[in-house]
C-alpha cells in the first residue's frame, strides 16, 4: 500500500472506531505496529527492566483501548497518543518500583538519539516526566516536543510534521527545553 493511501485508511479506520467500532481501532494500531515497535525500542533504550518492545507496545495499547472512543483523527495523532500511552506505562512502572525501594530495576529512558551532543546516556523516567509536567504548566507546545521527542524518539523534521510547525519553530523550541531539561537534571 503506497504511503498516502496507508494514511488515507488509517484515518478512515480511526474515522470509524470514534463512531463505535472497535475492531476499527485494532486496524490501525495493526497498520502502525511497526512504527510503535521502533518508538518503544527508542524509550527503553539500553536497559530493558521489566518490559520488552512488545510489552511495551501491547500495554499501551490495552491503556488507549482502555479508554472511552478514540480520539485520534490520523496517522500522527495516533503514534503521538500512543507514545504517551508508553509514557505513563513507564512512568507508572517506575513510581511503582521507586515506591517499593527497588529503584535498581527501574527502566531508563535513552537520550542517545535524542540528546547527541550531550555525554549522559541515560535518564531517570521520573525526572524526565516531572520536568515534562513542569513545562507543560509553562509552555504546553514545548512539553510537546519534549514528549514527541524524548519518548517519541522523533526527530525535528517529523515533530514538524505531527505538529504542523515550522522546522525552525520546532528546532528552536527543542534547544530551549533541552536547555531547561538539562539544567534540571543536573547536567
Amino acid at each position: 500500500m503506497r504511503p498516502q493511501a496507508a494514511r488515507a485508511s488509517i484515518t478512515q479506520l480511526l474515522a470509524r472506531a470514534r463512531d463505535g467500532d472497535a475492531p476499527a481501532l485494532d486496524e490501525a494500531y495493526a497498520a502502525v505496529y511497526g512504527e510503535l515497535k521502533r518508538i518503544a525500542h527508542h524509550q527503553l533504550g539500553r536497559e530493558r527492566g521489566a518490559f520488552d518492545t512488545t510489552a511495551l507496545v501491547h500495554e499501551a495499547y490495552l491503556k488507549l483501548a482502555a479508554g472511552a472512543r478514540p480520539s485520534a483523527h490520523d496517522r500522527h495523532h495516533l503514534l503521538s497518543l500512543s507514545a504517551r500511552a508508553m509514557r505513563q506505562v513507564l512512568v507508572d512502572h517506575a513510581r511503582y518500583v521507586h515506591a517499593h525501594k527497588r529503584d535498581a530495576g527501574a527502566p531508563t529512558l535513552s537520550f542517545e538519539d535524542a540528546m547527541a551532543a550531550t555525554t549522559v546516556d541515560a535518564l531517570d523516567i521520573l525526572t524526565v516526566d516531572d520536568t515534562i509536567q513542569a513545562l507543560q504548566n509553562v509552555d504546553p507546545r514545548m512539553a510537546r516536543i519534549v514528549e514527541l521527542r524524548c519518548f517519541g524518539g522523533y526527530d525535528v523534521t517529523e515533530i514538524a510534521q505531527i505538529m504542523a510547525l515550522p522546522a525552525y519553530t520546532v528546532r528552536r523550541d527543542w534547544r530551549k527545553a533541552r536547555a531547561l531539561l538539562l539544567a534540571e537534571l543536573g547536567a
